[in-house]
Order: structure tokens, then sequence, then C-alpha cells
């Protein structure tokens, strides 16, 4: 139909409400897009959250899909709350209770472990419901069948730690900056251990994914008035905006042209390393220089501003 509005291309940041899973923010994005009148989008999410999370869920559109898993690589910040006395099987609060324990810790004390014990590269052991697959089949669907699930440790770096408050006497509030593949609920788990005593997660959000913030992302309401006809543009933050800790390499007609042929540029000046190549304020493609010489790492496929 000729009367479709052109696939976007960037990014919608959602505030992703508890209980929606991430796929489904996914397809909230896709049915709104249709709903909005807009052409057929490619869309992905840059990092899953669990349902009973809350917080920055990168929703990538259109050209954006080719850094999704850039952005899976990042490093997240999460607030999230552990309750002590009781640890339960999914090390939240929708498993049943598995251990107790009367030792609750002070707030200081739980922040003294956390530095001391949990900061730097740690290994850690994944919860046995989460979504790492064991012989082709997801931990959790594993999990809840019954079956006793074996996983791996992993190595994850824990980069800072700081105390949000306490919500209640048993309970302390934590902000963990961490890299990817961390599990917050298995960081909850060992803290208590490691104080002698049990705990598991009653809140969790992430405030930060990559360089997107809390402070931009929008809520599934606010989503849901693209399907109604509210601007998109108005929501959409732009492809570059997933690489804001990249620098732009600036490139003329000629040189953009050669990009998008594939072709290596040389006698660059630039130091090397991963650049962004712009032109007219328009990303070309993701390109490396090594020794003055750049080469195309992913290309991007946008309309010039002139089209």
């Amino acid at each position: 139909m000729s009367d479709l509005k052109p696939a976007p291309h960037g990014w919608i940041v959602l505030d992703k409400p508890r209980g929606l899973g991430s796929t489904q923010a996914v397809a909230a994005v896709k049915r709104n897009l249709r709903e909005g009148g807009y052409a057929k989008t490619k869309v992905g999410h840059g990092g899953t959250l669990d349902p009973l999370a809350e917080g920055v869920l990168p929703i990538a559109l259109g050209e954006a899909t080719k850094l999704a898993g850039r952005m899976l690589d990042a490093s997240k910040i999460y607030e999230f709350t552990i309750q002590f006395g009781e640890e339960t099987s999914t090390l939240d609060t929708e498993g049943e209770v598995v251990a107790r324990s009367d030792i609750i810790p002070e707030p200081m004390e739980v922040y003294r472990t956390a530095i001391s014990k949990f900061r730097g590269k740690i290994d850690q052991l994944p919860p046995a419901y989460s979504a790492i697959k064991v012989d082709g089949k997801r931990a959790y669907d594993r999990a809840r069948a019954g079956e006793k699930v074996d996983l791996k440790k992993r190595t994850v770096t824990v980069h800072a730690w700081n105390v949000l408050g306490q919500p209640a006497e048993d309970s302390v509030t934590l902000i963990a900056h961490v890299s990817k593949g961390t599990y917050i609920r298995s960081l909850a788990r060992d803290i208590a251990r490691a104080l002698g005593t049990y705990g598991h997660v009653t809140y969790l959000r992430r405030t930060k994914a990559g360089p997107f913030h809390q402070n931009q992302a929008i809520s599934l309401d606010k989503l849901n008035e693209i399907g109604s006809g509210a601007p998109l543009k108005d929501l959409l933050l732009p492809l570059e905006a997933g690489l804001d800790d990249i620098p732009a390499l600036i490139l003329d007609q000629t040189s953009a042209q050669a990009v998008r042929q594939g072709r290596v540029l040389s006698e660059l000046p630039q130091p090397s390393g991963l650049y962004c190549g712009m032109l007219d304020n328009v990303p070309v493609a993701l390109l490396q220089i090594a020794d003055g010489t750049a080469k195309v790492v992913r290309g991007f496929n946008l309309p010039d501003v002139a089209e």
C-alpha cells in the first residue's frame, strides 16, 4: 500500500512494566507501528529483562537492529531490594521458600560485604530459573518441570556498588553497575549467604542499559499512543543514540560512497579504534580504523537527508 508511512530507524527506550516479558514488549512495539500505519519494520530488543523486573528496555527499529548485539554486550545499572531471612527456588518473589534464617544484617554490613567480596571479576552461578539453554532447552523450563538443573559458573564483572535505602527492617535496596551476563538474583543470593543468612530479590529495576538511561524511557501508555496516531518522532531516538560512546568520523560524498560499496579508506589521521562514519548527520557505517586504514564493520542502509 502506497499510503503506508516509511519504516522507522532508531530506538524506542521502553520503561518496561513489571509483568511484561521482553518478547511481549517487542510485540507491543510492532503492533503499535502497524496500527499507526507504518510499513513493516524489523524490531528487536537490546537485552532481556525478566518479567518480574522493570525499567530500561532499549528496543531497536529498522537499521538500529544491527546494533542490538552491541547493546547486549553493554554494561547495565540496576536498583534492587534484597529481603533477608528467606531464599526462594527462583531467588525472587515467584518461587517457594527453600531456606530460612533469623539473621537480618544491617544495611552498611550488606554494603561492606558487597564491595569487599562482590566487586571486580567474580564467578557467579546463574539461577536455575533463567533463560540459559541446557541441552537445547531453557533452564527455567527444566526447573519448572521439576528437573535438576546443573549450570556452570560464569565470570562476570561488578563495576560499582551503592546503598539506596532500607525499605523495611528485613530489607536493603542496593545499586549495582554490572557487566553483561550478570544475574542480580544470584548476587542477592550470594551476598546473603556471605553474611551467614538467606535472601531473595523483591524489587528489581534497570535504570541504565549501555548508553540509555531511565530519563529517556517512555511508558507503555505512551507507546500505545503511536498506534492511535501520535507522532513517532517525539518518542524515537536516532540510530546513533546507541553509539554515543563511539567517536564520529565525518565523511564526504566520495568517501561515503566508497564505504557504502565496502571499500577501505586509507591514510586517515585518526587514532586506531571504532568510529561511526557520518555523512551530513546520517550514519553510514561502523568503521574500524587500524594504522590509518578504515574497514567497514557494519553498514547502515539509511536514506540521505537530501532524498
